[in-house]
């Protein structure tokens, strides 16, 4: 399943897409600051009138902050190509050179170091132009969750412990490592790490837990321990400059096998109200930049598609019920078996027709090249989802925004 010194802007919260559109414009064309007021504070005059009385001419709304961008550069925005990160493939460089695929996430593991793994990096950077991303920086991901699940080694990276045992530290311990942990990643040039699982695992269940208990990626058994470390963890990262990501919404610590490796996963016993979900919104209060959706289906949600597919879950749940306004990305959904069942076109339309806002293929980068061709077709002949596509740009660029 899934360096710099971090500038923070703060931007009016994005609660509709106008709003959102608004904000990003605001940023993009930078206006001057008012001039300060007289040193007696006094207040400036209204303007007078013109002598026929004509009302002053009003200022100038912002600019669309998507003027310039071709379909298929905003397409790109919402694709997260994976790059094998110690063989990396053709496929991967086309998909940004190519396809303006503006996302990039280095999979597999490396025992290479920081300095391989920053040159690495470099090479997908370099593609950066104004006829691929229309110059617009990528986000550059991996899983440096720790434990078992730790893409990047080597000289210049921690060896991280597995959540389960982070979770045995105090959280201002636990934040203190984060930001060094953090530190390594932007020092090799990633700015999102998928971390931290914030999947809430019933005690004694562990065990029985494929994806999340068994190999001891979750923070506890209770929603105060997971919250409590999985947020230390986020804020140590974002300390260091590097956005995070929560995941499994609305959770995988129920589910008795695993989506990368078996079709037809469901949990049964998650509720809309579940406590489960609840730890999910106290990483968004903190400020979690990302949402990873689940590819399992919630039978007492939504039994009908996988979550990442799910309108329910993820425009009523994620959007509606906890307000999260940020980015919505996929688990895998190139090679996870749970998702054959959908053709790679059909697995994209849905995502973002559902209110996801980013498509990751990690495992299989071949898979893009019709992802990002379907998407293009549908917002060519469908309005409405082509306003959704808009949508989910303008939250993609507003991270990488503020992200700096």
């Amino acid at each position: 399943m899934t360096t710099r010194a971090r500038t923070i802007w703060i931007v009016v919260a994005v609660v509709t897409t106008l709003a959102a559109v608004s904000a990003v414009a605001w940023y993009l064309t930078r206006p001057a600051p008012a001039p300060a007021p007289s040193p007696s504070g006094a207040p400036s005059a209204s303007p007078e009138p013109s002598p026929s009385g004509t009302p002053p001419t009003p200022s100038t709304p912002p600019e669309d902050p998507l003027a310039g961008w071709t379909l298929e550069q905003k397409v790109g925005q919402l694709f997260m190509v994976g790059v094998d990160v110690s063989d990396p493939q053709q496929v991967s460089y086309d998909a940004v050179s190519q396809l303006h695929v503006g996302n990039v996430f280095l999979a597999g593991r490396s025992q290479a170091g920081t300095g391989p793994t920053a040159d690495l990096v470099a090479g997908f950077t370099a593609l950066v132009s104004p006829e691929t991303t229309n110059g617009t920086p990528l986000f550059v991901a991996t899983d440096q969750e720790g434990g078992y699940v730790q893409v990047l080694r080597g000289p210049g990276f921690s060896q991280i412990p597995t959540a389960t045992d982070q979770a045995g530290l105090d959280p201002a311990a636990l934040q203190a490592d984060a930001t060094t942990w953090g530190g390594e990643l932007a020092a090799a040039g990633v700015n999102l790490n998928l971390a931290p699982v914030m999947d809430l695992v019933p005690e004694g269940t562990e065990a029985q837990n494929p994806p999340i208990g068994y190999f001891q990626r979750n923070y506890g058994t209770t929603p105060d321990t997971v919250t409590a470390h999985a947020n230390a963890f986020s804020a140590g990262m974002e300390a260091s400059g590097v956005d995070v990501t929560i995941k499994h919404f609305p959770g995988l610590g129920r589910v008795t096998e695993n989506t990368d490796t078996d079709a037809g996963v469901t949990d049964d016993v998650t509720t809309r109200d579940d406590p489960s979900v609840a730890v999910f919104a106290s990483g968004i209060e903190a400020g979690a930049a990302f949402v990873m959706t689940s590819t399992a289906v919630y039978s007492q949600i939504d039994g009908s598609l996988p979550a990442a597919f799910s309108p329910v879950v993820v425009d009523g749940m994620l959007r509606g019920d906890l307000g999260f306004d940020g980015v919505v990305i996929t688990d895998d959904v190139s090679a996870a078996q749970q998702v054959q069942a959908w053709s790679p076109a059909d697995r994209a339309v849905l995502t973002i027709d559902a209110g996801g806002d980013m498509v990751l293929a990690s495992a299989d980068p071949s898979v893009v090249q019709p992802m990002v061709a379907a998407v293009v077709e549908r917002a060519t002949t469908d309005p409405a989802f082509a306003a959704k596509v808009d949508a989910a740009v303008v939250r993609v660029l507003a991270a990488k925004q503020r992200l700096g």
